[in-house]
This record gives structure tokens, sequence and C-alpha cells, in this order.
């Protein structure tokens, strides 16, 4: 059975001698001094499932470690020791929701272990509940963006191909809730869906728009928030997508002062990431799209545009092969575009070619056709040693 990691915090050296001479063969225990200590073990070793601190501490109390903990790790579920005297405040944490019981100091073993069991159980409810619904929202996303890059893969392959270096940024950037991002890349062109196809084809293209055409695309981003913000949970990446347009040098005034950090950050990110990959659309390298826009001074965050140049899964060679359809498996990704014989787009170039694009791919081969060979690019980690050579 997992041990769950549970931090006690007492600045008395026999008390946390005690908790780990009870309690280690049943749980994984650490020990802290001090509420500072405490929140530097949780940031340098990770959060753990459960924190039971002393109230009286000096320097930061019991209850002012649980409020930056509730903060930091929301997650972690908080049990105060308390003496006598201190419990009208405890009951006052508790109501207000810093923590999740308290116990009397002594508090017997029998007491302390069942109290901990409680946590733990409560700890797995949350993170369960809380990784059921980010997986199925993901889930949910991703099957969505599947459906309509099949009804319009001009406009949604650009998720598919941009997700990737958004979650290296925000990787790098070390921000929480990558699933946000995520969801905002692959639904970043939502509201492109009543574009016409050889309108979008123009803008990646780098030609010419009209003025109405220039005034349909810029309107994409609003269309999009008010489309994604109808999902529970999803205001946030719904500002995201809503402000994808937003020069760097913007966010200073009206809109982007409105926004959370969160959401700036995500926008920002989508700004630089989409006109990357439509720069390399339009033939140029990942490093000339790169040097493209850093000569754009305001544009982009340049944070951003320094974790993208240094993207090494992007400057890596790739191994580029043609092969013919019944060669294709989920994974590759078009390096051109993939025709069917009337010269219609099916897949567009640098779309990665999953299960449902192939069964796609296989109704055109039926009915219509598909202009073989097909040029695409593999993936290092996948084996495609039975290739054709």
């Amino acid at each position: 059975m997992r041990k769950y990691d549970i931090l006690f915090v007492d600045d008395e050296p026999r008390a946390l001698q005690s908790f780990e001479r009870q309690l280690r063969k049943r749980f994984s225990i650490r020990t802290a001094g001090s509420a500072v200590e405490a929140l530097t073990i949780l940031q340098e070793d990770g959060p753990c499932a459960v924190i039971v601190s002393d109230m009286r501490m000096p320097g930061m109390d019991g209850i002012q470690l649980f409020s930056q903990v509730k903060d930091l790790y929301p997650e972690t579920v908080r049990i105060m020791l308390t003496g006598n005297a201190d419990r009208m405040m405890a009951i006052e944490a508790v109501n207000s929701g810093q923590i999740f019981r308290f116990l009397t100091k002594p508090s017997t073993p029998l007491a302390l272990t069942t109290s901990l069991d409680l946590a733990i159980r409560q700890y797995r409810l949350i993170t369960a509940e809380k990784e059921l619904l980010n997986q199925t929202l993901r889930g949910s996303i991703k099957v969505l963006c599947e459906l309509l890059s099949l009804a319009n893969s001009t406009a949604f392959s650009c998720g598919y191909r941009i997700k990737k270096n958004v979650l290296k940024v925000a990787e790098n950037l070390r921000l929480d809730r990558l699933w946000q991002y995520e969801i905002a890349a692959l639904m970043s062109q939502i509201g492109c869906v009543a574009i016409p196809d050889d309108i979008l084809r123009k803008i990646q293209a780098g030609g010419d728009l009209t003025q109405k055409e220039e005034s349909m695309y810029r309107n994409h981003p609003k269309i999009g928030a008010k489309l994604i913000g109808e999902i529970p949970r999803l205001a946030h990446v719904a500002a995201m997508i809503g402000n994808q347009m937003l020069l760097w040098n913007k966010y200073g005034e009206e809109p982007g002062i409105l926004l959370k950090n969160e959401e700036k950050i995500g926008a920002q990110i989508l700004k630089a990431t989409i006109d990357h990959d439509f720069l390399m659309l339009q033939g140029l390298s990942h490093l000339e799209a790169i040097k493209k826009l850093e000569i754009c001074h305001g544009v982009y965050n340049t944070e951003i545009l320094r974790i993208l140049a240094d993207d090494e899964v992007a400057t890596k060679r790739v191994r580029i092969v043609t092969l013919n359809f019944e060669d294709i498996i989920p994974g590759m990704v078009a390096d051109e575009d993939i025709l069917a014989k009337n010269g219609a787009i099916i897949i567009p170039r640098g779309q990665e070619i999953t299960w449902s694009a192939i069964q796609g791919l296989n109704n055109f081969l039926e009915h219509i056709g598909i202009r073989n060979p097909i040029r695409v690019r593999l993936k290092e980690t996948a084996d495609y040693d039975s290739l054709p050579k």
C-alpha cells in the first residue's frame, strides 16, 4: 500500500522525534522545526498529502503557515495541534476553511493516527476528483478538436501544431495548471470555424487581405472566447483565446490590464506560437521565424521568444520519408499537404496524423482517391524499423 507523505511542523525537537518514532512504520514522515523550514521543504521536495503543525511557534505561527499552504498547495490537507488556550482561535481557523481539523496537545497515538487516516482519505478524494475532471475535460476537448479538424482542417490543424511549443513555454516558465494552456492551444482557432477556407489559407500563406477579410479574421478570438467561455472551468482559457492577438506593449491598458496573470501569459504564449507557426508554414526555418518575430519590438513577450528560440525539439534534424498511404501510422506529421485526387486538402502540412485522420484518409481513398506518395516527418521516439527505407 502506498505511503502518503505527512509533514509535521513543531519548534520542539522532542515532539518531532516522538511523531517520527510512533508513525514512521505506517506513514512517510517529514519534519520541520519552523514554518519557514516547512515552506522550504514543500518548495524543494514537493507538496505532501497532509501537514500537521503546532499553532504556537516563534516567528510565523501555524495559522499563518496554513494560510500560505492553502494558497500554494490547496490539495494538501491541514491539521492543527493546539493547547486548550488556543481552542477558540483553532475553531475560527476551522470555520474559515484553513484547516481540516484540530487536535489538542498532547494527542494520543490513536487520536492522531485516526485523524491522519481521515486526512489521507480526504486528500485522495480531492486529488482523484481533480484528476478525473482534468483528464475528462482534456480528453473531451481533444476529441472535439479532432472532429473539428476533420471538418475544417485549415483552422484546427494550427492547434495541434502549436500545442507542443505552448506546453514547452509553459513548462519553462513553471506555470501551474498546464492543462489550461494545452486546451488554449488546441482550441485557439475555434473562432475561425465560420471563416471561409480560402481566406484562412491566404492568412496562413501571408497573403494580402481585403479590409473585410482582415476584420473577419481579427474578430475570431472574440468568437472563440465566447464559445469556450460556455464550458465550465474554462473561463481563464477563454480569456487567453480572446486576447491572443493583443500586442505585448498593450497589456498596460484595457483590456490587457484587466486580465489575471495566467490569462495574460497564456494569451502572450498563443500570440508568439501562432505567429511562429504561420511563418514556418510560409517556408521559413525555425530560427528564421524567431528572428523575424524578434525584430517586431513591443509585439511579443521577449522571454517567450527566448524560450521558443532555445527549443531543442524544434531545432533538431528530423527524419523525412515518402510513403504510400498503407504505410502511414498515427504519430507521423504531414510534411506537405496531403491531397485527394480532386485536389482537396485532407490533412494540411504540419498536422500530426491521428487515428481519426487515417480513417478520413481511408474514406477518401475508397471514394475519391489519394495522391500518393505522401511525405511525412517521423517522431524519433517511435519505432519505424518496419517502414520502407
